[in-house]
């Protein structure tokens, strides 16, 4: 496998496009608000109910700045919302770097963007799995595939995006934009990016240890097996 040795890159990046696919929903419309307050040609992708809550927040006036996933990449979001995110075009945003030749290249070949911040947070699967009714199907259920992805690469991408996992960091990101002309610094970057590799860490453990800790005849009694 090559490696590539990344030397060139922008401390402050400008935050022009914005993938948004959260759970927990605390404080979107306010962070909403504040993105587009900073750049109001500021671009937002964003799926399922996490679209529908923006789109209603935004009122008639959401085509301006919101655009769904399924147009943008093209492809319709999987039967239950199993598939939204995973897809070649947003990962090539995500993953892009500025001053490399060949990723320009392969981004204007697909027509695709770069995606400067990442706001994710994921399924509830600790909170599913504390309820005394769960079952091995609910917490299968409630495992995470997209989020997680969307997590490592954007924060793996720290030299360009900015991984947001956290509600509670909405606010001191519209601050810092607001001070630095739509931009959020490198530093700032790089402490986002060590936040949500220990929130997909946590997230994988907990899941490991919740398949770890169930007896398998707790599997067999639940499903229909042919």
């Amino acid at each position: 496998m090559s490696f590539n040795n990344v030397v060139d890159i922008d401390n402050l990046v400008k935050i022009r496009t914005v993938l948004i696919s959260v759970s927990d929903k605390t404080g979107i419309e306010e962070f909403v608000a504040g993105l587009i307050s900073v750049n109001p040609k500021v671009t937002i992708y964003s799926t399922g109910g996490t679209f529908n809550a923006i789109k209603d927040f935004l009122g008639s006036g959401w085509s301006n700045n919101l655009v769904s996933v399924s147009n943008y990449t093209g492809q319709p979001e999987m039967q239950g919302g199993l598939v939204k995110t995973l897809d070649f075009k947003i990962y090539m945003g995500i993953l892009s770097e500025t001053y490399n030749r060949d990723h320009r290249e392969d981004m204007e070949r697909v027509g695709a963007s770069d995606i400067d911040m990442v706001v994710v947070n994921l399924y509830p699967f600790q909170q599913a799995i504390k309820k005394s009714d769960v079952t091995p199907e609910i917490a299968r259920g409630n495992i995470d595939i997209g989020g997680p992805c969307m997590c490592r690469a954007s924060a793996k991408n720290f030299i360009r995006v900015a991984s947001v996992c956290d509600p509670s960091d909405y606010s001191a990101l519209i601050s810092e934009m607001k001070h630095a002309q739509g931009c959020l610094s490198l530093s700032t970057r790089f402490n986002l990016a060590k936040k949500s590799f220990e929130h997909t860490a946590n997230y994988d453990r907990a899941i490991s240890d919740y398949l770890g800790d169930t007896d398998f005849s707790m599997v067999e009694k639940i499903y229909n097996c042919h």
